[in-house]
């Protein structure tokens, strides 16, 4: 179990606490429900996106699932959650807001990107890779954080940058 910083109980009644090591140690929701644990893409190199349907960056789907097709076959995965933290992904997962760009990659369940309800996973990001001035807050839609083999986050880009910008980062870690 983890508490809202990150930190796991190891000892005793929750009197000593580590912290998580890697995003490997993570589960997240799939579309039904049903958990995933992150553990299952150890060793690959990971974007994992905050998406959104009805955002103007939406179309950025395109780009991460070229990524996916270009790399794909060395290692590499784009990881979707959607979320509705800025109010543009519609009741339900978006499901069929992926499939309309022709994304292959994983989509998961719906999750809070900021505020109280942040997933886990998402806090975890953030700390490991604060935005501009430090800030943890996810800015907008389609914000992008770069995960090494070993699970450790390397790069944090905004959301205005194309995934096609991101390519050079992640050939570095294939």
């Amino acid at each position: 179990m983890t508490d809202r910083r990150g930190l796991r109980d190891v000892g005793r009644m929750g009197r000593r606490k580590a912290a998580i090591a890697s995003i490997y140690e993570f589960e997240v929701p799939r579309p039904d429900g049903s958990p995933e644990r992150l553990d299952r893409y150890r060793g690959e190199v990971l974007l994992v996106v905050n998406t959104a349907a009805k955002c103007g960056l939406t179309p950025q789907y395109e780009g991460l699932e070229a990524l996916q097709q270009r790399f794909g076959d060395r290692g590499f995965r784009v990881l979707g959650f959607p979320s509705n933290s800025f109010l543009q992904e519609p009741d339900g997962d978006g499901g069929a807001c992926p499939l309309r760009y022709g994304a292959t990659f994983p989509i998961f369940a719906k999750v809070a990107v900021n505020g109280a309800g942040t997933h886990p996973l998402f806090r975890f990001l953030k700390a490991q890779k604060p935005g501009l001035l430090g800030t943890e807050a996810i800015k907008w839609n389609f914000t992008k954080f770069l995960v090494d083999r070993s699970g450790a986050v390397v790069e944090r880009f905004a959301p205005r940058i194309v995934p096609a910008a991101i390519a050079a980062p992640i050939e570095r870690l294939l």
